[in-house]
């Protein structure tokens, strides 16, 4: 029996640095029969292709992967960080300025959260950024209700278990007493639904506000609610370990919300 590794690479992999989908997304894809390789179609994920092999989706073919880019956007409240929404509200992607290309966001943040989201054109920069081997730290600012003491977070910064799911241990600063609210820096490593909400209701505090401003070595800046900007090429290949055959962009552009769809519009990018 031979040994050799395969050529190629994974398909899903593939699909995920054209920008069609991340790679768990394009595994779906595959096994709903969506996807070709060399005219026959598969069902399985667990197979290899190189530049030779002819792909298509949906019945057209595999553009060539564009270099990889990675935007800073300032998300406002009241969007959803979805492409469709089975509710009909408005997404991030109804919301990104025009002439942005077709992308796909790192993670998200819920509909009454703002700040810092990544978008990418690549799901494979995608899935790097979401891995929770990653490690990065998310850095957030929250007002919540109340006038907490520093013993109320401490079970925070211990780690705690909300409705069966272990949360790991927060990185939590009181910053200042506001009237009512309370300014809370929270820094924490993992992603889980509504993972700050729901900790801070553990402990007695409601949340009213919550602002991501960092992921990992990414800032919120000065981006204003709506604002998209591009980060340069050097930059990103430096953060992300990119090898030397990334295409330097130009230099970064930004990029104001505009205004928002009328219902009924064209449908959201992803």
């Amino acid at each position: 029996m031979s040994t050799e590794t395969p050529k190629g690479d994974r398909i899903a992999k593939v699909l995920a640095r054209a920008g069609i989908a991340s790679r768990r997304e394009a595994e779906r894809m595959i096994e709903a029969g969506r996807v070709t390789v060399n005219g026959r179609k598969i069902d399985s994920p667990a197979l290899n292709v190189t530049p030779a092999d002819k792909i298509t989706v949906d019945g057209k073919p595999l553009a060539e992967p564009e270099p990889p880019r990675l935007w800073l956007y300032h998300k406002p409240t009241g969007l959803v960080t979805t492409a469709r929404d089975e509710k009909g509200r408005e997404t991030v992607f109804d919301a990104l300025p025009e002439g942005m290309p077709r992308v796909m966001s790192v993670g998200r943040l819920d509909l009454n959260s703002e700040g810092l989201l990544l978008l990418t054109n690549d799901g494979e920069i995608k899935r790097r950024l979401e891995l929770p081997s990653t490690g990065w730290l998310r850095r957030y600012r929250v007002r919540v209700k109340g006038a907490p003491e520093d013993a109320t977070l401490e079970p925070l910064r211990q780690g705690l278990t909300v409705d069966g799911e272990a949360f790991q241990p927060m990185e939590v600063t009181l910053d200042r007493q506001q009237g009512a609210n309370a300014w809370l820096t929270v820094a924490l490593r993992e992603g889980r639904n509504r993972e700050i909400r729901r900790a801070m209701e553990a402990v007695g505090l409601t949340v009213n506000r919550l602002i991501r401003v960092s992921y990992g070595p990414f800032q919120l800046g000065n981006l204003k609610p709506g604002e998209v900007e591009e980060l340069r090429a050097r930059v990103l290949r430096d953060q992300l370990g990119l090898d030397k055959e990334f295409k330097p962009a130009t230099s970064p552009k930004r990029a104001v919300k505009r205004p928002a769809r009328k219902r009924g519009g064209k449908p959201p990018r992803q």
